[in-house]
């Protein structure tokens, strides 16, 4: 096993004056083919999914780096080390408006430190929308797209399973154990959990810290942005806010058998109608939507690791 290389940390402040806290893992050996650009979801940032470390020591940031990827991750404003919404916002904080305006900022600064490597985007969840949207709005600097169980739009009503009550709140208050049961829910009964019992009490006390005033709420829990929730239930309820047609990016669609957020109604839906020529959809047994938190994990990082190095090498 190699030994992972040292992050570098940078804090970026876009005309919109909030601070962005990114990240960037360089290969421990020689230059990267390209930068990967991981686009977190909607309820917690990049020091616990692309970069947190599982008991061996290893992080999904470190596969990526053995493949010989720089890895950028970030904090969308709200979320772990960037600045805050204020508690009052009299609307939804963080919806994909503000996602998109962070995510532009995040790779126009990659762009200024990468020597113009190629950008590829590796996104998550709601994430995944955000990031599909900037890849057709901006098409000339996305060299590859990685959707990782994205959201993708439904032909319903609000109703749909998980759709966002109205109206919201700026925030919710996220705790450890609500956290667990979204970790835990889709997994078919008579089946083995797929994720650690150990792990997520390691994971959840990180969890909790992410946000400093996790301790003065009972039970502790972290205020999460809803701008995620309303997006959620806006492409539940056949509001497209992105549109795949306009994806000309080579795109893998990478999911969980398990997975009742990217289904394979929605996975089905989503591949017929993106405009990338190179398309592949790849569906993982034994896995839920946080894959990247199980035991199949591995294989996740094998697919991306392939996928990208066939199309931007």
């Amino acid at each position: 096993m190699q030994p992972s290389s040292k992050r570098e940390r940078i804090t970026i402040t876009p005309d919109h004056s909030a601070q962005i806290a990114l990240q960037c893992q360089h290969p421990p050996h020689g230059d990267a083919i390209a930068s990967v650009v991981y686009v977190h979801g909607a309820t917690f940032g990049a020091d616990l999914s692309v970069f947190y470390a599982f008991d061996d020591g290893r992080s999904w940031a470190d596969a990526l780096t053995d493949g010989g990827f720089a890895v950028w991750g970030f904090d969308f404003v709200g979320y772990g080390a960037s600045s805050r919404y204020p508690p009052d916002l009299d609307r939804p904080a963080g919806d994909w408006r503000d996602a998109l305006r962070d995510l532009r900022a995040v790779v126009c600064a990659v762009r200024e430190r990468n020597g113009g490597q190629p950008i590829a985007l590796l996104a998550h969840s709601r994430g995944g929308a955000v990031a599909a949207r900037f890849a057709g709005d901006f098409a000339d600097e996305v060299a590859a797209l990685v959707l990782f169980a994205p959201v993708a739009a439904r032909a319903g009503t609000a109703s749909q399973p998980r759709a966002a009550p109205t109206p919201l709140p700026s925030h919710q208050p996220l705790s450890a154990w609500a956290q667990y049961r979204r970790f835990i829910e889709d997994v078919p009964r008579g089946h083995p959990q797929v994720l650690s019992e150990a792990h997520m009490q390691r994971w959840s006390e990180l969890f909790l810290v992410s946000d400093p005033t996790s301790a003065t709420r009972s039970p502790p829990s972290v205020m999460t942005p809803c701008g995620p929730l309303a997006d959620i239930a806006a492409l539940w309820s056949g509001d497209a806010w992105y549109d795949p047609a306009r994806i000309v990016a080579p795109t893998l669609l990478v999911r969980g058998e398990w997975d009742s957020v990217c289904n394979d109604d929605d996975a089905a839906r989503l591949m017929s109608q993106l405009g990338a020529a190179q398309r592949r959809d790849v569906k993982i047994a034994r896995a839920t939507h946080l894959m990247h938190l199980e035991q199949q994990r591995v294989e996740l990082h094998a697919q991306v690791n392939r996928f990208l190095s066939q199309v931007l090498r």
